[in-house]
């Protein structure tokens, strides 16, 4: 087994506790973002797609609907263990959690798990919103199960390095604001990659949540502006060095003991 019976009970204990905690104040946490990507649906969707047309041979709407929903998983990942973790260093419950005889794996594990389930809560809700707009039929529902659960997970662990390096409240909202949300703009949700210039062509295949949106457009749509494989790769290269990361901090106590 993977776990002995104590580490899966720590294991359920953080999990639970991560969702618990985003579930009990769902209209905080669920509903706000829907009611955000509810708004991205009517006007990028309905109002400006009349206009637009098709793009990439599907309508606008249509177009758009996998972009948004990974958009929700990204933020909602990331913004709940960052969160998350930067309030119990900041009541310094985290050193408890260290000197217990919990390996580090565990507790990383169950902080990531959490996040992916907001994450993946929110896309839940998100997707079935986007029904309201469009007869959404997913072409390989593998494929775009596993790029949404390995997309939450990247997201995660990088949202963990922020809390770890995060002083104040402040931080935690710096790279969402001046990295996160650039680059998600920046990822081909509202665009296909084909209609820029061969300079910004480029500049896009720098941002790895091209990708990754792209893959998921894929999975749900069945077209994409690269090959999937690259997705994967990236995506496989990201968990495996934020992983390392993340354990690495953990052990190390940089920037989480007093």
């Amino acid at each position: 087994m993977m776990f002995s019976d104590h580490k899966y009970i720590a294991f359920e204990t953080i999990v639970t506790r991560e969702v618990r905690r985003f579930s009990r104040i769902w209209l905080q946490t669920l509903v706000p973002p829907a009611i955000t990507i509810g708004l991205y649906f009517v006007i990028f969707g309905n109002l400006v797609g009349r206009r637009i047309g098709k793009m990439g041979g599907f309508e606008y709407m249509e177009f758009i609907v996998p972009g948004l929903i990974m958009m929700s998983v990204i933020q909602n990942s990331y913004s709940n263990v960052v969160s998350s973790f930067f309030s119990q260093k900041f009541q310094n419950t985290v050193e408890e959690m260290l000197v217990a005889p919990i390996p580090n794996y565990i507790i990383l594990s169950g902080l990531i798990v959490g996040g992916m389930c907001r994450g993946l809560a929110v896309g839940a809700v998100v997707t079935v919103m986007s029904l309201l707009f469009i007869d959404l039929s997913i072409q390989h529902p593998i494929i775009t199960f596993i790029i949404i659960l390995l997309t939450s997970a990247v997201f995660s662990l990088a949202g963990f390095i922020n809390a770890v390096f995060a002083n104040s409240f402040d931080d935690i909202s710096i790279i969402p604001t001046f990295v996160l949300t650039p680059l998600i703009y920046l990822g081909g949700v509202f665009y296909s990659i084909q209609l820029l210039p061969t300079f910004w062509q480029i500049i896009s295949g720098l941002n790895p949540i091209f990708y990754m949106v792209n893959a998921f457009r894929y999975g749900i749509l069945g077209a994409s502006d690269v090959d999937i494989i690259w997705a994967f790769l990236i995506l496989g290269i990201f968990i495996i060095g934020l992983y390392i990361s993340c354990i690495w901090l953990l052990r190390s106590g940089k920037g989480i003991r007093t």
